[in-house]
C-alpha cells in the first residue's frame, strides 16, 4: 500500500488519497493560492504523504475571507 501520491502513480493506482490526518499534523499555509509559495507547500505535502489541502489554507486572494473561514 503507497503511503503518497507519488508512490501510488508509480503503483499504477490513480484514485489513490492520502489517509485523513488531524489537521494539527501539518499546517495551514497562508500563501497567495497559485504563488510559487503555494505550490511548493503543496508539493511539499505530497511528498509527505498527506492531504493538499488544509481546512485553513488560504484559499482566495481576498484577505476577508481568509478571516471568516477560520
Amino acid at each position: 500500500m503507497p503511503n503518497t501520491v507519488l508512490e501510488a502513480i508509480k503503483m499504477g493506482i490513480w484514485d489513490f488519497e492520502p489517509r485523513e490526518r488531524e489537521t494539527n499534523r501539518f499546517e495551514a499555509t497562508q500563501a497567495l493560492p497559485g504563488t510559487a509559495e503555494k505550490l511548493a507547500v503543496l508539493s511539499a505535502r505530497v511528498q509527505r504523504g498527506l492531504p493538499l489541502w488544509h481546512p485553513s489554507d488560504r484559499r482566495t486572494f481576498d484577505d476577508s475571507e481568509v478571516a471568516a473561514t477560520r
